[in-house]
């Protein structure tokens, strides 16, 4: 067992009056402060954020404030602080807390939703109908509240999964992004083992995914993209497949030469570029799904009139709904996936700053950056 997850002292878990904490000021500035440490209500705890790992939303959070908002209102200069993908260790309980002991360590889900709108009740709680407002119950950290590039967080219970002691902080940090795919594949797009996945994009998510759906029992699974080490790190992480989409006159032909001229049964579009999607709808069988896992940024012409003709699906996933993390975590503790592959750097929280910049402009290869708010190492290579 490494030093790091070797059970707590008193010492550790003593929680101080104040905190170091990123703040999200005006777009595209940050800056480091000191704030309160929160206090945990009514069905929450106290989380000592141990890692983080950077998000391309938090990218997008900093650039345009979407989709952070605050009671309905873009977080920019609300004191707000961002970060989503964190694990860390349980140091103080809210009144009539008793699912979780201090010291216990534990990763979390990003959101947990009001209780009270119909997606909820539905088990849809990213797609919460009282996104951004705190006063009707809503919580997303990170999001709408306050989030985990910073010392200490509040979470609530039902966002919180135990990490197995034999796993690394680093690894527990990846959980949120292996259940957001667990989610897109499962109870969004009801995968059947057997059938054939096409990832396009090798981004995080991507990557991520094809992990998850070989995991599943998906076979054929490919993977598109345009970087030969990503691609490369695709194969280590399962996909059967990979096409390098500038190395083919027509990827949707070569999808089609491996899975049959009908075409793909699920298509998992990371790339978010109007070119990538009309690919994905082409690609697809009839009767088939694209989940959309990336954000383009702009509007998009696509032909719909294909797929309306070929009845495919088309569906977009917002986080881990439905308890995903929770599946993906139990997928990673029995080493069915290795989601530590796609870690690449390590920063210290003040260090936040160049560790976004490795993460926007892929400094070194980057693909993901995890902070660490103590006992950090140098940029591993």
């Amino acid at each position: 067992m490494s030093e790091q997850n070797v059970s707590p002292t008193a010492d550790d878990l003593s929680v101080p009056s104040h905190m170091r904490a990123w703040i999200l000021k005006g777009a595209d500035e940050i800056e480091m402060v000191e704030k309160p440490v929160p206090q945990p209500d009514k069905s929450e705890v106290l989380v000592r954020i141990d890692a983080i790992a950077v998000c391309g939303t938090d990218l997008e959070i900093i650039r345009s404030g979407l989709p952070a908002m605050v009671e309905g209102e873009i977080a920019f200069n609300k004191d707000f602080t961002f970060g989503h993908e964190y694990m860390g260790t349980v140091v103080g309980l809210g009144p009539d807390v008793d699912e979780y002991k201090i010291g216990q360590r534990i990763t979390v889900e990003v959101h947990a939703g009001c209780g009270r709108c119909k997606r909820c009740r539905m088990g849809m709680y990213t797609s919460c109908h009282n996104y951004s407002y705190r006063s009707k119950g809503h919580r997303a950290n990170g999001m709408t509240t306050d989030g985990g590039f910073a010392e200490y967080a509040v979470n609530h219970i039902n966002t919180l999964v135990p990490v197995p002691d034999d796993m690394s902080d680093e690894e527990a940090a990846l959980v949120v992004t292996a259940g957001t795919s667990m989610y897109g594949l499962t109870e969004l797009g009801g995968l059947v083992a057997g059938e054939s996945v096409v990832v396009s994009g090798p981004g995080p998510i991507g990557l991520i995914a094809v992990a998850v759906a070989r995991s599943l029992g998906a076979d054929p699974v490919i993977l598109t993209g345009t970087r030969e080490n990503r691609l490369e790190m695709g194969r280590k992480l399962g996909a059967t497949h990979t096409i390098n989409v500038r190395e083919v006159e027509d990827s949707v032909e070569a999808v089609k030469e491996i899975v049959g001229k009908p075409g793909a049964d699920y298509v998992i579009e990371c790339a978010g570029t109007e070119g990538s999607l009309n690919d994905s709808i082409h690609m697809t069988n009839r009767g088939g799904k694209i989940c959309l896992a990336a954000f383009p940024h702009e509007p998009c012409k696509v032909d719909l009139p294909y797929a309306v003709m070929n009845n495919i699906y088309m569906y977009g996933i917002r986080g881990e709904g439905k308890s995903g993390t929770y599946r993906a975590m139990s997928f990673m503790k029995d080493k069915r996936f290795d989601a530590t592959a796609i870690h690449t750097h390590t920063f210290a929280l003040d260090d936040l700053p160049e560790a976004l910049r490795y993460a926007r402009e892929r400094v070194d290869g980057a693909i993901k950056v995890i902070v660490k708010a103590r006992g950090v190492d140098p940029i591993k290579a």
